[in-house]
């Protein structure tokens, strides 16, 4: 074959049909994670029996997430454990200042976590999966204050449809709550009230971070580390204060199941195995998962939560399902471009994959 020439229609047609076939991979992984996650904590918070501390789990999860950036970061350096020792002590201990940025996004991400636990306890998995999309509108205005970045159009009537889908839900829902808080420990209002701050501290915290990481040329993994090791010791401190007493009594892992090692395990590793999928997915992609989780979530909340589902909720939920997906639409006349690749130390991971 001669230099430059096109190869055959079948060999040119594999890359195209391999790409395609690992866009299907990555949308079925992004639903199953954004679903099962969601799922799986409602579960294990509403089994009879022992029920395990939430801030305890919160501790585990950072620290599974703090050893995965150690681990990675230990492979970059080729297994050389000095090497790696001086590369953090540089980048923590030496650059303390820009460590210390650090500490603000930590605080809220740790918040944020633990303020999931207590939505997903109070609200139905279908509800809290419907209204913790507010978190696009928080982000989006915050990127606007922060970032000075410009939506088009149809991102500010998307964001509009958005609001309006929640609300609708939550008219929906409101009808409900008396009865679903005299028949359980549930409690409407608080799951509402944290999934609402838990939507506004991932906006902001999501924001500030790409704001840190894009006035630094530290990698991806070395804020990730800082953020575990800030991670670790608020939800240490915020679990003495809450559960200081009863843990002391109980132990660390009190209430712990397999079902509850398995929530802790996707929460942790979650992200990462998002991020090896990103790479595939572009945005509309994303929509799409997201607004499927939500029928997934809905769908096996019918089942395994006997969650009534009207008319009144299918059209709030729709609402926030083409919401979602017209947001992830290119501006008009910008193509739709994958990301841009990865550095090399970055390997695959985007922004704050690790942390919400």
């Amino acid at each position: 074959m001669a230099v430059g020439s096109v190869p055959a229609d079948g060999a040119g047609r594999r890359p195209n049909e391999a790409n395609r076939k690992l866009k299907y991979i990555s949308l079925a992984v992004l639903v199953v994670q954004n679903a099962s996650l969601i799922l799986s904590i409602r579960y294990v918070r509403t089994l009879p029996g022992d029920r395990f501390f939430a801030t305890s789990a919160v501790v585990m999860a950072e620290v599974l997430k703090l050893i995965t950036c150690l681990l990675i970061i230990l492979v970059q350096k080729r297994g050389n454990l000095k090497e790696m020792a001086l590369f953090l002590y540089d980048h923590i201990v030496v650059q303390y200042a820009d460590t210390l940025k650090l500490a603000v996004p930590s605080l809220i991400y740790t918040l944020q976590n633990n303020l999931q636990y207590v939505a997903i306890s109070n609200l139905p998995a279908a509800t809290f999966q419907v209204t913790y999309q507010l978190k696009i509108l928080t982000t989006a205005l915050f990127s606007v204050l922060m970032l000075r970045k410009t939506l088009s159009k149809l991102q500010w009537l998307s964001l509009l449809l958005l609001f309006l889908g929640v609300a609708i839900v939550q008219v929906q829902q409101e009808g409900k709550k008396e009865s679903v808080s005299e028949s359980s420990d549930q409690n409407y209002t608080v799951g509402l009230v944290a999934v609402v701050v838990s939507c506004l501290s991932s906006g902001f915290a999501g924001v500030y971070f790409e704001k840190i990481l894009k006035g630094s040329a530290a990698s991806v993994w070395v804020r990730n580390v800082q953020l575990g090791i800030f991670g670790t010791a608020l939800g240490l401190l915020g679990m003495w204060w809450k559960n200081g007493e009863e843990v002391a009594e109980h132990g660390f892992l009190f209430g712990y199941t397999p079902a509850v090692y398995s929530v802790i395990l996707n929460q942790a590793f979650g992200g990462l195995l998002v991020a090896l999928v990103v790479k595939y997915a572009d945005n509309i992609l994303k929509g799409f998962a997201t607004s499927f989780s939500i029928i997934v979530s809905t769908v096996t909340s019918i089942y395994l939560f006997a969650f009534q589902v009207d008319l009144l909720f299918s059209a709030g939920a729709a609402l926030v399902m083409g919401a979602v997906y017209m947001y992830s639409l290119p501006k008009a006349g910008t193509p739709a471009a994958p990301p841009p690749p990865p550095s090399k130390e970055d390997s695959l991971i985007p922004k704050s994959v690790l942390i919400d």
